[in-house]
C-alpha cells in the first residue's frame, strides 16, 4: 500500500518544484526589461510641491506645539492640586493643635507642656508635607507663597518648642495665618 502513496507524493513534489521554478523564471524575465529615457522635473509642479511640503511641516509643528502646551497645562494643574490639597488637608490638624496650645496658654493650664508637643509635631509634619509637594510646574508666586507658609509653620513650631515670649509667639502666629491666607487665595485662583 505504500507504493501508490509514495508515487503520488513524489508526483506532487515534482509538480511543486516545477511550479516554483516557473514562477522564479517569470520574475527574473520580468525584472530584466530596461526602460530608456531621462529623469526630468515638471517645473510647473515644483512650486506646488514646495508649498505642499511647507504647509505640511507648518501644520505638524503647530499640532506638536498645541499638544505640548496642553501637556504642560495638565502637568501644572496637577501640581497645583497636589500642593494646594497638601496645604489645606495637612494644616487642619496643625491649626487645631496650635489652637489647643493657645487655649492652654490663655487658661494657664497645667497641661501646657502636654499641648506643646503635639502642636510642634503637627506644625513640622504639615510643613514637611507641603514642602514635599512643591514642584517646578507651579507658578512662581504660588511656589513662593507655599514656601513662605512652610517657613512660617516651622518658625511657629520653633517658637512653641522654645516657649517664646508672648510677642514673639504672636508674631509667629500672625506670620502663619498671613502666609496661609496668601497661599490659599493663590490656590483658589489657580483652580
Amino acid at each position: 500500500m505504500t507504493g501508490p502513496r509514495l508515487a503520488a507524493r513524489s508526483l506532487r513534489a515534482t509538480s511543486l518544484a516545477t511550479g516554483v521554478a516557473a514562477a522564479v523564471a517569470m520574475i527574473v524575465v520580468g525584472c530584466q526589461s530596461i526602460t530608456s529615457g531621462s529623469a526630468s522635473l515638471d517645473s510647473a509642479d515644483v512650486p506646488l510641491y514646495r508649498a505642499s511640503t511647507s504647509s505640511s511641516i507648518e501644520a505638524s509643528v503647530s499640532s506638536s506645539a498645541a499638544r505640548e502646551s496642553e501637556r504642560q497645562e495638565s502637568v501644572a494643574k496637577e501640581a497645583v492640586h497636589t500642593s494646594c490639597e497638601a496645604l489645606s488637608s495637612s494644616s487642619v490638624d496643625a491649626i487645631a493643635a496650635v489652637n489647643g496650645y493657645v487655649d492652654a496658654v490663655n487658661e494657664n493650664s497645667m497641661d501646657l507642656v502636654a499641648k506643646a508637643g503635639p502642636a510642634v509635631d503637627a506644625l513640622n509634619r504639615t510643613a514637611d508635607v507641603v514642602a514635599g509637594s512643591i514642584s517646578d510646574p507651579l507658578a512662581p508666586d504660588l511656589r513662593d507663597a507655599l514656601t513662605a507658609w512652610v517657613d512660617a509653620a516651622r518658625a511657629l513650631a520653633s517658637a512653641i518648642a522654645a516657649d517664646a515670649q508672648t510677642s514673639e509667639f504672636n508674631s509667629a502666629i500672625d506670620r502663619v495665618n498671613d502666609s496661609q491666607g496668601v497661599a490659599l487665595n493663590l490656590c483658589d485662583a489657580a483652580y
